[in-house]
């Protein structure tokens, strides 16, 4: 029984230790790879805000039209012009359909990865990893990613520096680390599933879902909510990805924030939403990887 126990510990680390970042740091000396450089003054953008907008927005409002049978309840809210904007879309997508006939016309829907294939011309979900012993991994599994392409988001409930996170932390390797201190918890399990489902809960306006809880389930509406699943680079696999902090701005469309996988675990809305997306350093094929740097340095 004690070998058993010990054994199970063991694959327990060899998992835990691609994401646990006192291990990291003890090893850069052998693992310089695994640095995330950021320039000073806290600027780690690779790509504009409005770059990472345009592509959310892109996403999620494919998603939108793709679902547009279920959203009947959501679009009698929205004001003329947003419904002609959809009617616009719509009719670039499925010429000849008129937006209150697409809900019955629409008998198969394209799964979210399709969408995000013919949106952004690549698709990622998870698999086994390519790593030994390391679990989970995000791999591109159709199409080409290109250098500067969001790939990823990093799901999961947000946490300020002051709020309370010691429970859910507790044996938690899902645990992101902004460079203000902010923390965002991306376990889908236990008590941080339950955290997050709470909030989502709350936070919803009539029809209007104000983030996305499906990343908690086998059936993900925003296919790009598996960022805390790719894992840290190694000597051998460097880094194709890296991680970028973006704030949602006020302006986002209400409509489209039931794709966003991220909610705030207060209920204060002085502070804008924060997201952690994943960027490609490079092209990326369909078949690789994605692999990010975890350890920060500020330069």
């Amino acid at each position: 029984m004690p070998g058993r126990l010990l054994r199970g510990l063991w694959q327990r680390w060899r998992r835990y230790k691609y994401r646990f970042v006192p291990w990291i740091a003890l090893n850069l000396n052998h693992n310089p790879r695994t640095l995330r450089y950021v320039p000073e003054e806290s600027k780690d953008k690779v790509i504009s805000d409005e770059d990472v907008l345009g592509t959310l927005l892109k996403v999620f409002q494919a998603l939108f039209i793709n679902d547009l049978n279920k959203q009947s309840d959501i679009l009698t809210m929205l004001p003329e012009t947003v419904k002609s904007n959809y009617h616009d879309l719509l009719s670039v997508q499925h010429p000849r359909v008129k937006l209150l006939e697409h809900r019955h016309q629409q008998q198969n829907n394209f799964k979210p990865e399709e969408i995000l294939y013919k949106t952004l011309g690549f698709s990622v979900a998870r698999a086994t990893s390519s790593l030994i012993s390391a679990g989970k991994g995000v791999f591109v599994t159709r199409g080409l990613v290109p250098k500067g392409a969001v790939v990823s988001m990093y799901p999961g409930t947000v946490y300020q520096k002051y709020e309370p996170i010691f429970f859910q932390s507790i044996g938690n390797p899902f645990i992101f680390r902004c460079l203000d201190g902010v923390l965002i918890d991306g376990n889908d399990k236990g008590i941080s599933k339950v955290v997050y489902r709470s909030c989502n809960g709350r936070d919803r306006l009539g029809p209007f879902k104000m983030s996305d809880s499906t990343w908690l389930t086998s059936e993900i509406c925003n296919p790009l909510a598996v960022g805390q699943y790719v894992n840290n680079c190694s000597n051998d696999r460097a880094a194709n990805v890296c991680y970028q902090e973006f704030d949602v701005p006020a302006v986002f469309p209400i409509e489209l924030k039931q794709y966003l996988p991220n909610i705030a675990y207060s209920c204060d809305k002085q502070s804008p939403l924060r997201c952690v997306i994943l960027v490609a350093l490079r092209d990326i094929k369909q078949g690789e990887e994605l692999f990010s740097n975890y350890y920060t340095i500020v330069s």
